[in-house]
């Protein structure tokens, strides 16, 4: 009888500060622990790759191929309930014991109380960072989601439904203008609030967009993507989804129409 073939585990991808930590760690007797970022490259995805990038926290890149199911795996389901990545384990959660997070918004929180950086201990600080983390989690995420589904992976053309959310996206980005006229970022300083926008803004020619419309936008959009942490987090990762046809009717059944299971 033919041996069946052993599903090989998905690649993973080290940090720098991970291979650091490890180095370290081999030196001192010490098993290092690096957070365990499960993930694609995707503006949600990119949240959380910055954050950890821009703490200087060692980690692991699992992928979770979306366009293959694999956010339905057992093992993933039991990390993220809600089949969607990015999620993290923390093997030095609080108290020394491991945690396990999902949720983008919840992940840039406990990122931000567990280093203490990007997230203000101060209580009015801290509002302006969480007021516009959660306009981008119920705004400008899912409008430019949205968007992004009717406009280039409809399987027909719904004129109504594109101008619906490319208006609202040109709405939220009026309000993202105005806002930053008289501050450099979104909370005054830069926070997590910044790093949950950034990936979504950063598609504004594929949102049918102009850009220069916004010029307080544009000159932030600028500046958060020079930042070294930035860069080295939006790259991750990008190799993975060549190749990848999201127009394929398979990759579309994964992707769209779920139901309950």
């Amino acid at each position: 009888m033919a041996r069946r073939k052993s599903k090989r585990p998905p690649a993973k991808r080290v940090s720098a500060k991970a291979k650091k930590a490890k180095s370290k760690s081999s030196k001192s007797g010490k098993q290092a622990r690096a957070i365990e970022l499960y993930y694609w490259p995707t503006p949600n995805g990119f949240k959380i790759s910055i954050m950890l990038e821009e703490c200087g926290l060692p980690y692991v890149m699992k992928p979770v191929n979306i366009s293959k199911g694999e956010q339905f795996d057992p093992g993933f389901l039991a990390i993220a309930p809600n089949n969607r990545m990015p999620a993290i384990v923390d093997p030095q959660g609080p108290g020394g014991r491991s945690i396990s997070i999902f949720e983008s918004g919840a992940i840039l929180q406990y990122l931000g109380r567990k280093t203490g950086k990007f997230y203000p201990a101060d209580e009015r600080g801290r509002v302006e960072v969480e007021q516009w983390l959660f306009w981008q989690m119920g705004g400008l995420g899912p409008m430019a989601g949205q968007l992004n589904h009717f406009k280039h992976y409809a399987r027909e053309n719904l004129d109504y439904a594109i101008k619906r959310y490319a208006d609202e996206v040109n709405r939220l980005y009026g309000v993202m203008n105005h806002r930053l006229k008289d501050r450099p970022f979104l909370a005054g300083k830069y926070s997590i609030a910044d790093m949950a926008c950034v990936g979504w803004t950063n598609l504004w020619q594929r949102q049918g967009q102009d850009i220069d419309q916004f010029p307080h936008l544009k000159r932030w959009l600028e500046a958060v993507k020079a930042r070294p942490a930035v860069k080295r987090g939006m790259a991750l990762g990008l190799e993975l989804r060549q190749g990848i046809d999201m127009k394929d009717p398979k990759v579309q059944s994964v992707l769209f129409n779920q139901r309950a299971r």
